[in-house]
This record gives C-alpha cells, structure tokens and sequence, in this order.
C-alpha cells in the first residue's frame, strides 16, 4: 500500500502563531466596548503577561479611535460607515472611550509604548478629558518619557489661553516628572541623555515660534540637569533658532540664553559657528573663542609631555608594541603644527576682539568725541599724548587737538608754518 504524504503547511510555526493572533486581535475589535473590557478583566485575571495586554488594548484602541493609530492610512471600523450622530455625542463618546481605555491600562510600566500613551493624551486633551484620567497619562508618559519621539511630543495646545502654537507647559511638566523619579524607576543614566537631546530637539522646533516667550524657554532648557548634556549643540541650536526667530530680543535677553551654555561642552564645528555668529553678544563669543583655546593649548601641552617622556627604547619596554615610521612622526608633527597654527589663528581673534571691546568701552566712556574721528590711536592715548591733547598743551606744534573751524581758518590765513614745526620736520 503506498503511503501518502500531507503537504506540509506553508506557514511555519511562529508565523502560524502570529496569525492566530491577528486573527483574534481582528475578532476583539468588533466585540462591544463593555463586553471588551469583561473580557480583558479575565484575561487578566488568568495571569497572561502585562505586554500581551498591553497590545491587546493598543490594537483595538487604535481600530476604534483613529487619532491613536501611528499609521495615518489605517482606518477604524466605524470610519467607513457615516454616522448619524452629532457633533456633540461623537465628542462625549471619544471621551468616554478614552477615560475607559486609561482606566483598563495594566500597571506595570513597560506593558504599553510610550508612543502610543502621548497619542492617547493628546486625544484627551483634545476632547477635555477628567482632569484625573490626564494626570494619571502624563504619570505613565513621563515613566517611558526616553522612549519617545520628537513627533509624537509635539502636541499642539488645544486650550483658548494658550498663545503657543505646541503645548510647551505640558512637556515642562513631564521633563519634571522624569527628573524627579527615583533611580529604582528610571531605567538608567543613559535614559537621561536620551532625554536631554528629546528636549533640545523640541526646544529646536518650539523656538520657531514666534509667540513661544523667553521665561518658557529658559525653564525647559533648565529642567534637564547640566551633568545629563554631553555636549550642548543642540542646545546651541536651540537658542540661535530662537534668536532668528525673535529678531526684537534685548541685549539682556540674548545675555540670558547664552548663560545656558557651556562653552567647553560645544564641538569644534559649533564653536566656529558661535565665534562668526552676530546674533550673540560679544562676552558670549569671547568665551567660546577662549574655551576653545583652553583645549588646543592642553591637547598641544598632552602631546609635548607624552613626546618628552617617551622613552628611546620604547620598543623594547613594550614588546607587544611597534615602533612609528618616519612617516608617521612627520605626519604628526604635521597635525602639531596645524594645531599651533589654529592657536595662534584664535589668539589673534581674540585680541581683535578685546581691542573692539576696548575701544567701544573708550567711545561710550567720551560720549560724542570719538578718538578714532580725529585720527588718534589708542597707542597715543595711553602713552599720554590724548591727555595733553586735552589740556591744550599741544595745539600747535602738531596741528591737531582740540581745533575749532575759526582756528583752522587762522592757519590757512597766516600761510605761515611756525618755526618749531619747521624744525620738527627737518
């Protein structure tokens, strides 16, 4: 008798699984939203795993509510067919949706992604959501807030005091919250970086914002703790974002943003950007030239002391070691030199720097009478000539000092040159 062989499935077993899943997620979402969360509660109560739940409630919230759905494409069950019912009772219905769905989520704070908690607050301050069902949101958001989006966190402000176009107060609140939690809850310091570069990437798109005032800004960028930022070009970012886009700010103000940057903490690239940038005050660029400095004049004083302690028979102290080509050492020297020369390219700029200062101090120091008018230099000044100028001691023997349009029409009357400049010329 020939045996007869099946066909073996198409489907492997995982993938067989995956689908019964499917299946049954497609079968929770046309059960009633009272007869759902019966069926939950048993679910839950025979120990299935907090995640399980968690997407079990993800899936069918985000069928019946468009607005939860990460996928703009995707489409509700009830979005197909129009509904006869007003304005007013589909708003109540969404409410009382989400307050059920915020009532029924599991405990535990990884059973549901933090994407789809921000999708789920936004919707309920949409429709004005209980004042309990959003604090207890923004509790369970600011739990995951490192594992967010940039997109996700944008919500806008549906409140009619709110003059920003994001709801900026929100996300303070939730920075806040995930600075105050305990190291037990918060996952690790990694999850704070993760949350300091969320934060300056918002504060990037906020800042665009013309109505978004400097006390908010200042607030949300000081909410992350100084030792989260490992480098603060987004921060950076940020405020010369800003400052484009508040072209009236005061010199104070502009004053008060830089204060929130750490010089040494900017990148090369930043510092350049911030040593050419106009729209920061000159004590803030003056800085960052210096700080930068500061680190080429370590990095050159590392280098000379690693060169003068090395030792000639380096090769033979460390075996497992090589010794480096001619090649290599003057491919170094090289990169010293560089480094020499870009030292003394910012000491230059920032003695140009101190002399604008220097001057612009002298000028609003004498008012009306500029110096630079009456073709003085400051060497002049401070070898004691500019004070005898203005005593009048020197008036003339040189020709220039505190000169009225009568006097110069004198000496164009005399024709005459006086017998000491003569001899000074000769």
């Amino acid at each position: 008798m020939k045996k007869v062989t099946l066909p073996e499935s198409p489907l492997s077993p995982s993938k067989s699984a995956h689908f019964a899943a499917q299946c049954w997620f497609e079968d929770a979402c046309i059960l009633d939203m009272d007869y759902f969360v019966k069926t939950l509660s048993s679910i839950k109560a025979k120990g299935i795993r907090s995640d399980l739940i968690g997407s079990i409630i993800t899936h069918y919230a985000s069928k019946w509510l468009p607005d939860l759905s990460g996928d703009a494409a995707d489409t509700s069950v009830t979005s197909s067919e129009e509904s006869p019912e007003s304005a007013t009772a589909s708003w109540m219905k969404k409410r009382f949706f989400i307050e059920t769905m915020v009532g029924i989520l599991p405990p535990e704070k990884n059973s549901v992604p933090c994407n789809f908690l921000l999708r789920l607050l936004r919707a309920a301050n949409k429709v004005g959501v209980d004042l309990t069902y959003r604090t207890e949101l923004e509790k369970r958001v600011s739990w995951q807030l490192d594992e967010a989006s940039l997109v996700e966190l944008m919500i806008p402000c549906f409140g009619h005091t709110c003059a920003t176009l994001l709801d900026v107060e929100l996300v303070l609140r939730l920075v806040k919250k995930f600075v105050n939690l305990d190291e037990g809850i918060r996952s690790s310091g990694a999850a704070m970086v993760k949350v300091a570069k969320l934060v300056d990437c918002y504060l990037a798109e906020a800042a665009v914002d013309a109505n978004l005032s400097l006390p908010e800004f200042v607030r949300l960028a000081g909410a992350i703790p100084v030792h989260a930022r490992a480098s603060d070009d987004g921060l950076y970012r940020a405020i010369d974002t800003y400052l484009k886009a508040h072209p009236g700010a005061s010199k104070q103000e502009r004053k008060t943003l830089c204060r929130l940057i750490d010089s040494r903490k900017l990148s090369p690239d930043a510092s350049l950007h911030a040593a050419q940038n106009e729209r920061l005050p000159v004590r803030s660029v003056i800085q960052v030239l210096l700080s930068e400095q500061s680190k080429l004049n370590r990095h050159l004083d590392w280098s000379g002391s690693f060169s003068a302690t090395k030792s000639p028979n380096l090769c033979l102290d460390h075996p497992p070691g090589r010794c480096h080509s001619e090649h290599e050492m003057t491919t170094q020297k090289l990169e010293i030199r560089k480094l020499k020369d870009d030292v003394l390219r910012l000491q230059s700029q920032c003695f140009s720097l101190q002399g604008k200062m220097e001057r612009l101090v002298l000028e609003k120091r004498k008012g009306f009478f500029s110096w630079k008018k009456l073709g003085l230099m400051p060497s002049l000044k401070s070898s004691g000539v500019a004070n005898k100028i203005e005593k009048g001691e020197i008036r003339s023997e040189i020709g220039y000092g505190r000169q009225t349009p009568i006097d110069t029409k004198g000496r164009l009357v005399r024709g005459k040159t006086s017998t000491s400049w003569r001899k000074s010329i000769s």
